[in-house]
């Protein structure tokens, strides 16, 4: 109200203002209620205390606008009646964003910003602490709730939760309070974001002091950050830290001497000057029986002398609007200046002929610069476009309050905000609070909703073995490239382990250690053989047979050592076919013999024609035919689809299992089908010569190699098909020695047993089977 009338003495005394006009004021108290609002607003129109509606009484009254209210509800009520008339209305507090709409409200002015910005500051200020659960006290009327549930939808768009939404009202009891409260006590939200006014608040604040609620940053919106609220001392506690948005600080050149050099006796006709004076001073104002029936008689009575300077921080306290009442003034007296200026650029209107309308437009165009840098202009809308900062409301406990700047929202080159204050916190909190619903997940997490929660509540889940997340609050897992493993805090990725049989490893060396002992056991053994070659021993059933199944076998147990190591294509290929087609001369050799055997044995006649069948070339023909089949066999394996190396990465977490891929799987089974039937062939034949007298038949050993050989390779099946990765690859191995070793223990040991440890049974004197 002071900075009202400061600016209209100010622009009376301006000879360059308003020349030879002056303006005139009337106050009217709304007291936050819309129905006195009107009330005043029809009584200036009419021009009468009795306000009647659609007249003008006092012909001699040039209203040409109308400053105010603070409040957007009794703005809007008053609003409605004088955009009729098109009465330009100036409002320094009202930021409700339909009094832009220019068609409901055509005559709608204000010195702030819409509070349809407001929502925008509010998140970019929330995303930059990460408050991302939060709650909402409305009040309880048409404009609180339609504000605030506009906000909830801008702020849960930008990712920001609602815990509560409550609405307060000045009408509620303590009781209905309280249950409010208790809400706001057991929530995990610490900022609680106030769209509402003084009438709701002052009730609410009562009963959150008496229930002594601590810990919560409240976030004032609009109006509410410079609420009159402040200055009840018995709040202070509970809204010490409360933050909000203001508009950066303005000085009005003049104003602090203005409002140090009021004083009663200046304004006697002012109702508000005496009580002001007896409160701030705490004194009685000596002025008839009226003011000494209505005050405590136990206070002194004023001097007159009292100096307004005493007062702890008077001047901020007047000030918090000052600045915006001041501008509405000046702008309203600009618009009146331009409209009777009779410039070249304006048209000239008779000061007598002050058509609202008129008035209304020269003041919408409105554009200077004040004395103090700020520019008073109007948008299309009737908003001031001006922008504001964000300010923490402190009491300090030497009982000065103050409002500290603490951040700027910077536009350019992108939307962000400049923290110019790191200590603004106070009250409960020397830094920024958390206000969340969940810890943030960590790196190596993703985010799971909790079951009928908001998005902001949520559990933190390890992300699976192959999958990883290197940010935080990440809301899925990302999967690790083929070759790559998640590492173990999951945050990344790393090289998978290659897995293969090499000769490094114990099991490997092993393996590779005894293939080559083991080929060196047919060589010695042939070396043996060669020196005794001319031996009943040597040269019993088909010597050259024997040197054959030697060299085969010395074969059979090399091809283990293909198995072993890095594989790939080229000795994926040789594995397979030399272990085909070693094991089947093998087994060809040990057929061939058996053979011999029978056919020897069932020829009895000494001129039988059938003797040519005895000759060693049957049976080497016979190895030759039955190995030739398995070449080709091998042959058009190799030529439909050959084995090549191939990486598995899904059998084995965290391993890449480097193995040898069969190509065919019907080339694999001829291969080794065709080797068991030759197997199973030479078994049946064995059998059944097993009984046939001489002392160098071999079907009993032949059978019981033979029987190993199968009792190795039926067993191989299973334990084959039941491993993976290198010890599939041993099994595949073991059954390659475990045969061959069956092979030379029971054809060959007890031949070079007679050899080397019974020469007496080595002698032509015994019954043999000769070439």
């Amino acid at each position: 109200m002071l900075a009202a009338v400061f600016a209209v003495n100010e622009i009376n005394e301006n000879p360059e203002l308003l020349p030879n006009i002056t303006l005139g004021f009337r106050i009217y108290d709304s007291c936050f209620n819309e129905m006195q609002a009107v009330e005043g607003a029809m009584s200036m129109l009419s021009g009468t205390e009795n306000a009647i509606p659609n007249y003008v009484c006092n012909k001699q009254s040039k209203m040409v606008g109308l400053i105010g209210d603070l409040q957007s509800s009794c703005s809007l009520a008053v609003a409605s009646i004088v955009g009729l008339y098109r009465f330009p209305q100036i409002s320094y507090g009202s930021a409700f964003y339909e009094l832009s709409d220019k068609i409901r409200y055509p005559s709608f002015l204000r010195t702030i910003m819409s509070d349809k910005v407001q929502p925008y500051y509010f998140i970019r200020l929330m995303t930059h602490f990460n408050w991302t659960w939060i709650g909402i006290l409305a009040a309880d009327n048409d404009f609180g709730l339609y504000d605030s549930e506009l906000m909830r939808k801008d702020i849960e768009a930008a990712g920001i939760c609602v815990a509560y939404f409550m609405r307060i009202s000045a009408q509620h009891t303590r009781d209905q309070s309280l249950s409010i409260l208790q809400v706001i006590k057991r929530s995990a939200a610490t900022v609680v974001v106030l769209y509402c006014s003084m009438p709701e608040l002052i009730p609410f604040m009562k009963v959150a002091n008496e229930e002594n609620i601590t810990g919560k940053v409240w976030f004032a919106s609009g109006s509410a950050m410079t609420s009159p609220i402040f200055s009840y001392k018995e709040f202070w506690r509970i809204l010490n830290g409360t933050i909000g948005l203001a508009l950066p600080v303005a000085t009005i050149p003049g104003f602090q001497n203005f409002l140090y050099s009021i004083h009663p006796s200046l304004y006697p006709n002012d109702i508000f000057m005496k009580p002001f004076w007896e409160t701030n001073f705490h004194c009685l104002w000596h002025s008839g029986n009226e003011t000494e029936t209505t005050t405590n008689v136990t206070s002194p009575y004023c001097t007159g002398l009292e100096n307004l300077k005493a007062l702890d921080d008077y001047h901020e306290k007047l000030s918090a609007y000052a600045i915006l009442v001041y501008n509405a003034v000046y702008s309203l007296a600009y618009g009146i200046n331009n409209m009777t200026s009779c410039r070249s650029n304006f048209p000239c209107f008779n000061i007598s002929k002050l058509d609202p309308w008129k008035v209304l437009h020269y003041v919408k165009n409105v554009k200077v610069k004040m004395n103090n840098g700020q520019e008073l202009a109007f948008d299309d809308y009737g908003d001031h476009p001006i922008k504001q900062e964000y300010v923490n409301w402190q009491a300090l406990p030497n009982g000065v309050t103050r409002y500290v700047n603490f951040a700027n929202l910077i536009e350019d080159p992108e939307p962000h905000l400049v923290i110019s204050n790191n200590t603004i916190w106070s009250g409960n909190y020397r830094e920024a609070p958390k206000s969340i619903c969940s810890e943030s997940c960590p790196p190596g997490y993703r985010k799971a909703p909790q079951k009928g929660q908001p998005a902001c509540c949520f559990d933190c889940i390890l992300c699976s073995e192959d999958e990883f997340s290197n940010e935080t609050d990440s809301t899925s897992c990302m999967k690790c490239p083929e070759d790559m493993w998640a590492n173990e805090r999951h945050d990344g990725c790393r090289d998978k382990t290659l897995e293969f049989l090499s000769f490094e490893e114990i099991l490997g060396g092993t393996l590779a250690a005894l293939s080559v002992m083991g080929s060196l056991l047919p060589l010695s053994i042939l070396f043996i053989f060669l020196r005794n070659a001319n031996t009943p021993v040597v040269k019993a059933n088909n010597r050259n047979l024997s040197y054959t199944l030697l060299v085969s076998l010395f074969f059979c147990y090399l091809c283990a050592l293909m198995f072993i190591g890095r594989p790939i294509t080229i000795t994926c290929i040789l594995r397979q076919f030399i272990f085909g087609i070693s094991f089947v001369m093998c087994i060809s050799c040990v057929l061939g013999k058996t053979m011999m055997v029978v056919i020897a044995f069932n020829l009895t006649q000494p001129r039988s024609s059938r003797r040519m069948w005895l000759n060693s070339r049957v049976t080497n023909t016979l190895v030759l035919v039955c190995t030739a089949i398995q070449v080709i066999i091998c042959a058009g394996w190799l030529a439909h689809s050959p084995p090549f190396q191939y990486t598995d990465n899904k059998s084995k977490a965290g391993t890449i299992i480097v193995e040898c891929n069969k190509g065919s799987p019907t080339g694999y089974s001829c291969t080794m089908g065709y080797m068991g039937f030759l197997a199973t062939l030479c078994f049946v034949v064995a059998y059944l010569a097993r009984k046939l007298p001489g002392s160098f038949n071999e079907a009993k050993l032949i059978t019981f190699s033979m029987l190993i050989f199968g009792a190795v390779w039926i067993s191989f099946i299973p334990a084959y098909l039941s491993t993976t990765g290198k010890y599939m690859v041993a099994v595949e191995v073991f059954a390659i020695l475990s045969s061959s070793i069956g092979l030379v223990a029971c054809i060959f040991l007890p031949k070079v047993y007679i050899i080397i440890l019974r020469p007496e049974m080595n002698k032509t004197g015994r019954k043999i089977i000769k070439e």
